[in-house]
């Protein structure tokens, strides 16, 4: 089965420039991880969110949050379809058949993915083009500085995990909760 890292690295490199789009994998924004955030040249956001399930795909529309700063209580989707939420567009990364199209709210998006062992290549479908939920730049509702110092503080553990010596360090107390 085809790992979601590589199905990760196989979507970015199809459709997406690192030389023009900023582009992060499980990136913590909005009160949860987005699978892939991609910020183009204009400046306009679009998350994905890959699903290898049925039953993951269906508790993506159960997932409660509460928002860190005002303790209010939200689902997801709710938040995403009303615009209040920080990217332009949401789509899934879904495999080929896995979810009638019908059944995803009309603000997603809906890509399918068919990958091939025997060639090891995986293809794209664009099912349904996300719907903009608002017109705002993404560099204008974040804190770009704050932004700058998370993705340092994640390349950094990043390194760690890779490196395989996160276990056997000696960090202070509270070190890990930051994360």
């Amino acid at each position: 089965m085809l790992k979601i890292e590589e199905l990760t690295y196989n979507f970015i490199s199809q459709f997406y420039d690192f030389e023009k789009d900023l582009v992060l994998t499980n990136h913590f924004h909005s009160d949860w991880e987005a699978d892939i955030l991609v910020v183009n040249s204009e400046g306009f956001s679009h998350e994905f969110e890959i699903k290898y399930s049925k039953s993951d795909f269906k508790n993506d529309f159960k997932k409660n949050y509460q928002n860190s700063k005002t303790k209010e209580k939200f689902l997801k989707h709710d938040k995403i379809s009303c615009g209040d939420y920080i990217c332009n567009q949401f789509s899934f990364l879904l495999p080929m058949g896995l979810i009638d199209p019908g059944q995803v709210p009309e603000h997603c998006g809906v890509i399918e993915f068919y990958h091939n062992p025997d060639k090891w290549e995986t293809t794209f479908n664009e099912v349904r083009k996300p719907r903009q939920v608002h017109q705002e730049k993404f560099w204008n509702l974040v804190d770009k500085d704050l932004m700058l110092k998370m993705m340092a503080r994640n390349l950094y553990y990043k390194k760690l995990e890779v490196k395989g010596k996160l276990e056997e360090l000696i960090l202070p107390p509270g070190f890990l909760q930051k994360k």
